[in-house]
């Protein structure tokens, strides 16, 4: 599925709409360029998951891992900083991928061999200052349906 926001207003529309769809054991991975806009994309999926309007959601870049209380909780994760899966693991992070939350994981690709595949893998383009594309893909059937009913959301 490939989406075109041209302006922020949209990437916060999608982000809440695809965090009102998540469910507990679901994983979403982040890749693009630095100030492609994974972490404004993760904020706007934890406030469609539930988090508190009023809570900041940030980039763990320094803390590599964030929890948040949604609907379900939420486990908000850059490997930015991480060198490989073996860091992942290292740190115990690899847990939450099995856990019953919702985990975000920004610049994922630095531990790709140890995502399950089971993970809708979302990357940003940046095509102009305020436009970005949004190209979202999974081999599992659940986040097929899942995007068929984002896409009904969004076209309604």
């Amino acid at each position: 599925m490939q989406l075109l926001t041209e302006s922020l207003k949209t990437t916060l529309a999608i982000g809440r709409e695809l965090g009102s769809v998540c469910e507990p054991g679901d994983i979403i991975c982040l890749s693009g360029e630095l100030g492609a806009g994974k972490t404004t994309l993760v904020q706007a999926v934890a406030k469609g998951a539930g988090v508190d309007q009023k809570e900041y959601v940030n980039s763990p870049t320094f803390a590599i891992l964030h929890e948040y209380r949604g609907t379900i909780p939420i486990y908000h994760m850059d490997f930015y900083r991480l060198d490989s899966s073996e860091d992942v693991i290292e740190l115990g992070l690899e847990e939450y991928l099995y856990d019953q939350g919702l985990v975000l994981i920004e610049w994922f690709e630095r531990a790709s061999d140890i995502i399950p595949e089971s993970a809708l893998l979302v990357n940003l383009s940046v095509t102009n200052e305020f436009s970005r594309k949004m190209t979202l893909k999974s081999s599992d059937h659940r986040w097929a349906e899942k995007l068929t009913r984002l896409n009904t959301a969004l076209t309604s």
